[in-house]
C-alpha cells in the first residue's frame, strides 16, 4: 500500500529550528516530485516548498525563502526550518506527486510560541 508519513513537528520558541521528515513506502519514492504544504488554523493549505525528482531543483514560497531548506535522499524528504516565527505555526503536510495521483501524509503540527 502506498503510504506517506511526516514526522518531526513540535513546540519551538521563536528563532528556533526544527527538521521535518517525510518518508514514503509502497512506491518508488525517488521517482516523484515532493512538496511540503502547511495549513494554519482557519486558513487554506499553502504550498511552501518543492523538490525535483533528483533533488537538484528546489523552490520555495517567498515567506520561507532563506529560512527553510528542502532536501531528499533515496527514502526521505526533509524540511529544515530555521529562524522560526509565530506565523509559521501550522500543520505541515508532505505530498508525493505520483503518475497515478497525489499521495498525502497525515500532517505533523508545528507550534512556534514563547
Amino acid at each position: 500500500q502506498v503510504q506517506v508519513v511526516e514526522s518531526g513537528g513540535d513546540l519551538v520558541q521563536p528563532g528556533g529550528s526544527l527538521r521535518l521528515s517525510c518518508e514514503g513506502s509502497g512506491f518508488t519514492f525517488s521517482s516523484y516530485v515532493v512538496c511540503w504544504y502547511r495549513q494554519a488554523s482557519g486558513k487554506e493549505r499553502e504550498l511552501i516548498a518543492r523538490i525535483s525528482k533528483t533533488g537538484a531543483v528546489a523552490s520555495y514560497v517567498d515567506s520561507v525563502k532563506g529560512r527553510f531548506t528542502i532536501s531528499r535522499n533515496q527514502n526521505t524528504v526533509y524540511l529544515q526550518m530555521n529562524s522560526l516565527k509565530p506565523e509559521d505555526t501550522a500543520v505541515y503536510y508532505c505530498k508525493v506527486s505520483a503518475n497515478s495521483g497525489d499521495f498525502w501524509g497525515q500532517g505533523t503540527p508545528v507550534t512556534v510560541s514563547s
